[in-house]
């Protein structure tokens, strides 16, 4: 007994396989969650790995999904406040540190620059000169930190 397949014509076969395709495509398009538009917020997140928060960035990103930034965001987090999707809650609180190795006070090389191709302006400008130095936290308000750079939105309420 043949398969469906090899007894459809060439055409048949394509275009069961363009059906196939379009199965494919519509199975990786966005959940309802994200088709209705609803937020993703991230809520007092302490950083980490900036390298993980680097690939969560772009995963962010590619969603299309608003994000919102709120209540505390620190070391790693800042990189998410300059998404083109993002806004700063009004409320937030951001922090800055000089990028360390886990437990210790060592300030690895380039990690200090791969947090600096996310931030603009005035926030640049202090993790520069004063923030990528310092292992205190430097902790400044949503509208401190829209003065600093006034391109970054904030969330409302």
């Amino acid at each position: 007994m043949r398969s469906i397949l090899t007894r459809l014509s060439v055409p048949r076969r394509a275009a069961l396989a363009a059906v196939a395709m379009l199965a494919v495509t519509l199975s990786a398009l966005p959940g309802p969650a994200e088709a209705q538009g609803k937020p993703i917020v991230i809520w007092n997140n302490k950083g980490g790995n900036v390298l993980e928060a680097i690939q969560y960035r772009n995963k962010l990103a590619r969603s299309g999904r608003r994000v919102e930034v709120r209540g505390y965001c620190r070391s790693a987090c800042t990189i998410y406040i300059t998404l083109p999707n993002a806004c700063l809650g009004p409320g937030a609180t951001v922090g800055f540190h000089a990028p360390r190795i886990p437990g210790t006070t060592i300030i690895p090389p380039i990690v200090d620059e791969l947090m600096a191709q996310y931030y603009r302006g005035g926030i640049l400008r202090m993790w520069n000169t004063q923030w990528k130095h310092s292992l205190k936290m430097h902790r400044i308000s949503a509208r401190q930190y829209v003065r600093l750079d006034p391109q970054t939105r904030l969330c409302r309420n």
